[in-house]
């Protein structure tokens, strides 16, 4: 058995500005390569390690927009996240709310004009 979900793109216009924006909030390094015509900025992966792969991907066919699919990203502190993304330029879609018992969710638009959701979750204190 396996996870349906392996693999997310997310669309952008400028490379540059979206590798700046993406590490300066993440602090992560992108690995730049070209698959088939289009630039790829590969997210960190971490053999062993649960998890899909990313890209930052700029292409004919990637088109940023806050409309259509959600992808939501694994974050320890969501509070600190959604202000550096917003100190970033990210404009804020929904504040960081608790959904359920050791989940948090938030959501912003980034600067290429994509909704990014995250997630954190913690253990309730018993």
């Amino acid at each position: 058995m396996f996870n349906i979900a392996m693999h997310f793109e997310i669309p952008v216009t400028d490379m540059a500005r979206a590798t700046a924006f993406y590490r300066r909030v993440f602090g992560i390094e992108f690995e730049l390569t070209q698959i088939d015509g289009n630039e790829m900025a590969l997210f960190p992966l971490t053999e062993g390690v649960e998890g899909c792969s990313g890209a930052l991907a700029k292409g004919e066919s990637y088109v940023p927009s806050i409309d259509g699919t959600r992808i939501y990203l694994a974050v320890s502190e969501i509070e600190r996240v959604m202000a550096t993304a917003q100190a970033a330029g990210a404009r804020q879609l929904y504040p960081v709310t608790q959904v359920g018992e050791g989940i948090k969710v938030a959501e912003f638009q980034d600067l290429e004009g994509n909704r990014i959701a995250l997630q954190e979750r913690w253990l309730p204190a018993s």
